[in-house]
């Protein structure tokens, strides 16, 4: 059996891969940061290369 380190952002706009040990922790659910935690409700993005969320 394997462990799972990373996983893709919970944001469905978003296509970042996160690490779990570095993840922002919300409701059980996995975020590469704290705009999308907490829904993009100022307007940003979460500013990662590549991502347009």
């Amino acid at each position: 059996m394997s462990t799972v380190t990373s996983m893709k952002c919970a944001c469905d706009r978003c296509l970042c891969v996160v690490s779990l040990e570095d993840a922002v922790k919300k409701d059980g659910k996995y975020y590469c940061c704290e705009a999308c935690a907490n829904g993009h409700t100022d307007g940003s993005g979460c500013g990662h290369q590549g991502c347009g969320c």
